[in-house]
């Protein structure tokens, strides 16, 4: 299967960012060039990657509440997860490294940083057979009107990504690590220290989500959905029936059923 299909036919550039910079810096070029995650470098030699994610989970945390975001680098945030490949192996080589990894990494012979695979990078090429609800791995919800803080807690206990918000049933909206590390940041940004713990108490799902959100029916064929989320820059998007939630595609999910 794809033998005539190289590592270089599909990558992309690298996209990194130094270990000493600070988080928002990292997460200001992941939405500016809707990536994620990024390449962590130190003098030029890959280090690991940061993530929206890791961003979230830095931000969100209260013993981080008194530093300016500014302030918090890249360094406190590096996760390992990723693997590397040469540009002349085969495609097939990297399908299961995605399906466990977040990033694949590209070296060429002398071990340089020449590129990247992303599950967005695969999709382009390689897409799994059927209808989104083939595909589609279990979706939670959670109430418009559900403090962040508690969805926070239910990101780190549940390793979730993002959410299906409802109201009375239906759906409005979705939020996703992303919604966190933005709203988290602007939050540092403008609320001072001594009124932060109470004013985050008092953050509401509706105040971050992401609404409107693209949803699809469980028979929309599975080229069609990775069309959408291709065209629009993101990365999974609820299946429905009516007002009922079915579960999510996501990126991921795509790649696992290759």
């Amino acid at each position: 299967m794809n033998e005539e299909i190289l590592v270089k036919d599909i990558m992309s550039r690298p996209v990194t960012i130094s270990k000493s910079a600070p988080i928002t810096e990292a997460l200001d070029k992941m939405l500016d060039e809707g990536v994620d995650p990024l390449i962590v470098v130190n003098h030029n030699t890959v280090v690991g990657i940061v993530s929206r994610q890791s961003v979230a989970d830095k931000l969100g945390t209260k013993r981080n509440s008194t530093i300016s975001p500014t302030s918090i680098h890249v360094a406190s945030t590096v996760e390992e997860d990723f693997t590397t490949v040469y540009p002349d192996q085969d495609l097939d080589v990297v399908i299961p490294l995605l399906q466990a990894y977040k990033l694949v990494v590209v070296y060429d012979e002398d071990h340089r940083l020449i590129g990247q695979v992303t599950a967005g990078d695969l999709l382009k090429v390689m897409r799994p057979q059927g209808k989104a609800v083939d595909v589609m791995e279990p979706a939670c919800t959670i109430d418009v009107d559900e403090r962040v803080v508690h969805w926070r807690r239910r990101m780190i206990d549940d390793n979730l990504h993002r959410c299906v918000v409802t109201e009375n049933g239906r759906v409005v909206g979705i939020v996703t690590e992303t919604d966190v590390a933005v709203a988290m940041r602007r939050f540092r940004e403008v609320v001072e220290d001594k009124y932060q713990d109470h004013r985050i108490r008092n953050l509401l799902v509706k105040d971050i989500m992401t609404s409107p959100v693209i949803t699809v029916e469980g028979d929309t064929g599975i080229d069609t959905v990775v069309d959408l989320m291709l065209e629009k820059g993101i990365s999974s998007i609820p299946v429905v029936n009516g007002d009922k939630v079915l579960g999510m595609v996501t990126r991921s999910s795509l790649v696992k059923a290759l």
